[in-house]
């Protein structure tokens, strides 16, 4: 193969990985932290580039700004879900068929919310001034918007590493996940605690929907398509797990790159193929944080 193509397919392959990330890691801190399995996840991505498009185009403010208001948007909703509809089914034994239902029917929701309010109409938006163009490197030539997003992402992973690892913040996330009586016990306030990373988690996926807003329309139901793919990444990845959604992102960015680059007839299969693998050879995932139960 011409290396220029496996480098610019690597470089795409990263770019749709850093996105799927964003969105994956939220999903994973939910579950970790508060054992919530949301599946409606990918409708405050869905939020997060309809309020990035709703601040660039009728208030004319800058995007980056857009973003940071996508993701402190998504980030209230998502609080005000937790703690008026989940807080409620917490610690009822058939909590998780409740789970699924109820954030089951925050998809249908929001969907039809952001149809009242915006229309059904595929909607979008410019890229970044400044990042318009493309870059020469190596004779190569590469969108800057591409670049800027993988550099945000890494930064991002960084960050969280950071926090979840070396401030006391993070060691209650921690401490949560492991048991959240004794961690009350202790005097922490475990629904406020619940809140704040359901709001964390939610806005990081407000934030990847406004940064792929000029990569893809802004439509109604963008976030089935997400939701998907991000249950693959945490599948593949191990439930919970944060460097495991950013190993699982990085091999579904790579694959779906280089499967639509080349039989681009058959690239959606290869996503749920390396799920079915990952369950058949290694089922809690390659950095399991839970194990799986044996019948």
């Amino acid at each position: 193969m011409d290396p220029s193509f496996i480098i610019m397919q690597f470089l795409s392959g990263l770019m749709m990985a850093t996105l799927l990330f964003l969105v994956a890691s939220g999903l994973t801190l939910i579950f970790g932290v508060g054992n919530v399995f949301n599946f409606a996840h990918g409708s405050f991505y869905m939020i997060g580039a309809y309020l990035a498009y709703q601040t660039v185009s009728a208030w004319h403010a800058n995007f980056w700004i857009s973003v940071l208001v996508a993701a402190l948007g998504a980030g209230v909703l998502g609080m005000i879900a937790e703690s008026v509809f989940l807080r409620r089914i917490y610690g009822r034994a058939e909590e998780g068929g409740f789970q699924i239902l109820l954030t089951y029917s925050f998809i249908l929701v929001i969907d039809d919310l952001v149809k009242l309010i915006w229309g059904a109409e595929y909607k979008s938006l410019a890229r970044p001034t400044g990042f318009r163009g493309a870059i020469e490197i190596g004779g190569l030539t590469i969108p800057s918007y591409n670049l800027a997003i993988i550099g945000i992402g890494l930064v991002v992973v960084v960050m969280a590493w950071l926090i979840l690892s070396r401030t006391r913040t993070g060691r209650i996330a921690r401490a949560a996940a492991l048991d959240r009586e004794m961690l009350g016990s202790m005097g922490v306030n475990v629904p406020l605690t619940m809140t704040l990373v359901f709001g964390i988690a939610t806005a990081m996926g407000g934030f990847a929907g406004a940064l792929a807003a000029p990569l893809r329309s802004v439509v109604p139901g963008a976030g089935i398509e997400v939701i998907i793919d991000s249950l693959i990444v945490v599948v593949i990845g191990g439930m919970g797990n944060f460097w495991g959604a950013w190993l699982g992102a990085l091999i579904l960015g790579e694959v779906n790159s280089f499967a639509v680059a080349t039989v681009p007839d058959w690239a959606s299969l290869f996503n749920y193929l390396v799920m079915v693998l990952t369950l058949i050879f290694k089922p809690e995932g390659l950095f399991a944080s839970r194990k799986i139960r044996k019948v």
